[in-house]
């Protein structure tokens, strides 16, 4: 069942690393802002994206299995149908605790597919509004 409830998604929230599935170059694009809002909060950014060579002054991936630092969450900007080839990548890395899918991604097959494998789900939710919401503090 997708996390949906707050003490959950605090939870998740508390994670540091995360691997950006589909991180943007570009600065008005939403997987490029949302990322670069947690790295302004202490997360560590792993943006994954096959036709950039660096994000937020990160080195960028290819796919989720070319990453070599480790990884708790996996936030995934990309179409709903390619969630299940991230998902089969996130679990048989064995390091990911959490998927999540971003405001308008949702893959239920997926998402039973990661939570068989003892991860937690976020699925339709923005990461940078959940943090806003349930985390950050009033001055930041």
């Amino acid at each position: 069942m997708p996390i949906e409830d707050d003490d959950n998604l605090r939870r998740i929230l508390g994670y540091q690393r995360v691997a950006v599935i589909g991180a943007s170059t570009s600065y008005e694009k939403a997987a490029h802002i949302v990322p670069a809002y947690l790295q302004r909060h202490g997360y560590e950014i792993t943006p994954v994206n096959p036709t950039a060579n660096e994000i937020l002054g990160e080195q960028a991936y290819d796919s989720l299995a070319d990453v070599t630092e480790p990884v708790d969450i996996v936030e995934i900007f990309r179409p709903s149908e390619e969630v299940p080839e991230i998902v089969e990548q996130a679990v048989t890395r064995g390091d990911v605790r959490a998927i999540w899918m971003q405001q308008g991604i949702r893959n239920d097959d997926a998402a039973r597919t990661a939570e068989t494998a003892g991860l937690d789900v976020v699925q339709d939710h923005c990461m940078k509004v959940e943090h806003g919401r349930l985390v950050r503090h009033p001055m930041d």
